[in-house]
């Protein structure tokens, strides 16, 4: 009897022991990637990280971060994917169109959050923006309706202004170029179709843009235009052409203006998709949100260069004006 009481004693403090380093087997640390199409440092990523901190995530303690950067070549977008998918990550973000269709052709499972892109369902990354199915969803903007206000913002600078050269890459944007071709006559715009699918077709474009006394230029938002924008801003400054872009990052290269969405309000808000899903929520329930935010850059330097004076009612509404 004695025995058995001192067994189920021992018994007893054994499991006492081995219960509680049971119960307190460390957390798994979630892991997620980020594949950014340029160069570090960038202000967006750092708005994502911001997004993080504000969710409690702290990297390096209760998150893992893999960052991966294309540096602007888009033929490292799909290897970089690769890359990320082979590390068994917990959600994938990334941002335009190309980078999302690297991931999205290597896996179909690991979740992936669109930090930023244009007209998510146009591109085909998504079914709907109420559902996205899949395994990808995040923020997109509709382009088709920034790009008409961008023509109209052309317009109040230059209210003489007539012909319109829209610039398009192949690939993206064709909404956008129709809807656009709808609101010129409301304008008295004419507009003058360019379209182009290689970087070497840039100095035939602007060519022809000079033979047609195209007065204006708008660019309408594709990857493409962001990866070779300084060439991009180069040939409208050299051909003294008013141009308009979709994004601050033009104007901090010395373009004349853009106008589009906040994108670092966009990458923020990322981190809130990338936070639902690790709690459990699938990609394919979570609707695709559009910019709540836009800004407006000036460059009153690229201006001078140009000889164009920008209208007050114009420069009052700027978020920024470079001088």
């Amino acid at each position: 009897m004695t025995k058995q009481i001192i067994g189920l004693a021992l018994g007893a403090m054994l499991f006492a022991l081995i219960d509680p380093a049971t119960a307190q087997q460390p957390k798994k640390v979630p892991r997620i990637g980020v594949l950014s199409p340029v160069a570090p440092p960038h202000p967006n990523i750092e708005a994502f990280r911001q997004g993080l901190r504000e969710l409690g995530y702290i990297e390096g303690q209760n998150i893992i971060v893999e960052y991966r950067y294309a540096e602007g070549k888009p033929e490292r977008l799909a290897p970089l994917a690769a890359e990320l998918v082979r590390l068994k990550l917990d959600v994938i973000v990334t941002n335009t169109t190309p980078a999302v269709r690297a991931v999205k052709g290597v896996t179909t499972t690991i979740p992936i959050v669109i930090a930023a892109v244009g007209n998510a369902v146009e591109a085909g990354l998504v079914k709907s923006l109420a559902k996205p199915g899949g395994n990808v969803t995040g923020l997109s903007f509709l382009d088709e309706e920034i790009a008409t206000k961008r023509l109209g913002l052309l317009k109040e600078v230059f209210p003489k202004l007539s012909r319109v050269a829209v610039l398009r890459h192949l690939t993206s944007a064709k909404e956008a170029l129709d809807k656009s071709k709808l609101a010129a006559p409301s304008l008295n715009l004419q507009l003058q179709v360019f379209e182009l699918e290689r970087p070497d077709e840039f100095d035939k474009a602007f060519e022809a843009m000079k033979k047609r006394r195209a007065e204006a230029l708008s660019v309408l938002s594709s990857a493409f235009f962001s990866f070779h924008g300084k060439q991009l801003v180069e040939l409208a400054t050299k051909n003294k052409l008013p141009a308009i872009y979709e994004h601050r990052g033009f104007v901090e290269r010395g373009g004349l203006m853009s106008y589009g969405p906040h994108l670092a309000d966009l990458f923020r808000r990322a981190s809130i998709y990338v936070d639902k899903i690790l709690k459990g929520t699938k990609p394919a329930d979570l609707p695709v949100e559009q910019p709540t935010k836009f800004e407006l850059f000036i460059d009153l330097k690229a201006a001078k260069q140009i000889g164009l004076t920008i209208p007050p009612n114009v420069l009052v509404r700027a978020d920024k004006v470079i001088r």
